[in-house]
């Protein structure tokens, strides 16, 4: 079950260009060459003319459209505006916006569409980046061209309806934060909480996030998932150089997370290395995670390390889990492919006949317990852990496990 894997890279040498441009007013190698022109233009009268004449030039090319003065976000996002109400047009991107998802782009662009009409026209193949038909998880890169479908826009909506509850969203938010500084916010998600909307979810995280919107429209953004149910740590950039700093932070996994989860029966290997391909099954909703095979229709390779921290008799035991990737349902779905479901969890528990020990709730023991992260303006690392959410502190007591017990997964890989 367990493969290795290597990285690789390279460098590009492009200082060569910089030291011939330098080299090139001080070469002082034929003076004799020059002096006949110099000495040649003075004895024909046109010629200085049409020297001063090109001259003059160079200070005219800065005018043409190409280069007027790039409008302000807010100019450019009223005109986008209009031109959305009213058919097709074709958006940008610029450098600030590269590495954004698509979905977030036309959010940050539109901050009145729904997410969800946004993930919908995504979804239907309406959205063309490079005339090709855009992924919902595509990044973007600087000069792409992104379609715009004729979209009916809904009534703009007020930055702030309900001043009230706007400042209760605020005060929610401040109550579950971990960290906050300009460019970050770490809060504590609680469990049963979703992070993005959907199907039949009027409350989650993106949606309280409304309530810190600026009056340029701007509103802090989510730059990675936790499933519903699953509590801890989330991270939320409050700039967009944040959210694209941070973003390449998970996807190039120089990012350390570290999960906490309660399982069925107790692990043979204490300490491992879950290895599989993973792969969606099922409607939208309704779906799962299924162990796949290389090369499967939408397969995804998924690595994750774990380690037993403590064990109450056979019955249950306190996994620490460390993913390497990020994929869908990962670590629910590895746990039960070695045999050890998660406590709680509706898709993925499949023993039968098991039945839960007096005294735990049937909710889902899963957190995300810590996560490391590079600050985006200075580099250094952000250690933030969460504290167990109520129904896991419950069992913990129930079970007399000592959260300050050492963690061994720490000593576990990093790829």
């Amino acid at each position: 079950m367990t493969q290795s894997s290597g990285k690789g890279g390279g460098r590009s040498g492009s200082r060569q260009g910089f030291r011939s441009r330098d080299e090139k007013p001080t070469r002082p190698t034929n003076p004799q060459k020059r002096t006949p022109k110099v000495a040649a233009k003075p004895a024909r009268k046109p010629r200085p003319e049409r020297a001063a004449t090109a001259i003059v030039k160079p200070a005219v090319k800065p005018l043409p459209a190409d280069a007027a003065p790039r409008p302000t976000r807010a100019e450019a996002r009223a005109a986008a505006t209009e031109t959305l109400a009213t058919g097709v047009q074709t958006l940008q991107v610029t450098d600030d916006e590269a590495d954004m998802r698509v979905d977030r782009f036309l959010v940050a662009r539109f901050p009145q569409l729904a997410f969800t009409h946004i993930q919908r026209i995504v979804r239907k193949g309406e959205l063309r980046i490079d005339s090709r038909r855009a992924k919902p998880n595509e990044r973007l890169v600087p000069g792409q061209k992104i379609r715009i479908p004729p979209l009916k826009l809904d009534q703009p909506r007020p930055l702030s309806k309900l001043p009230g509850k706007d400042q209760d969203e605020r005060d929610f938010l401040k109550s579950i934060t971990l960290y906050e500084d300009k460019d970050v916010l770490v809060i504590n998600k609680p469990m049963g909480l979703a992070v993005q909307g959907g199907s039949g979810t009027t409350r989650h995280v993106d949606g309280i996030l409304e309530s810190m919107r600026d009056a340029e429209g701007q509103k802090p953004r989510l730059v990675h998932r936790l499933d519903k149910d699953t509590a801890g740590c989330l991270v939320i950039a409050k700039t967009r150089f944040a959210a694209s700093t941070m973003a390449k932070s998970f996807r190039s996994r120089s990012t350390r997370k570290i999960y906490w989860a309660l399982v069925a029966g107790v692990p043979r290997v204490r300490q491992g290395r879950i290895s599989t391909y993973l792969a969606k099954e099922g409607d939208e909703g309704e779906s799962r995670m299924k162990v796949a095979k290389h090369g499967d229709e939408g397969a995804s390779h998924a690595l994750t390390y774990y380690a037993t921290v403590e064990t109450a008799a056979t019955k249950l035991a306190w996994v620490s889990l460390k993913p390497v990737t990020g994929r869908t349902h990962q670590l629910r779905a590895h746990a039960a492919h070695i045999g050890h479901p998660i406590v709680g969890d509706p898709k993925y528990f499949d023993i039968e006949n098991w039945e839960l020990p007096g005294g735990i709730q049937n909710k889902l023991h899963l957190l995300a317990r810590r996560i490391v992260i590079a600050h985006p303006r200075t580099g250094k690392p952000l250690d933030i852990t969460a504290p167990l959410p109520p129904h896991m502190q419950q069992t913990f007591n129930l079970l007399g496990f000592d959260t300050s017990r050492y963690d061994p997964i720490v000593e576990a890989p990093e790829d």
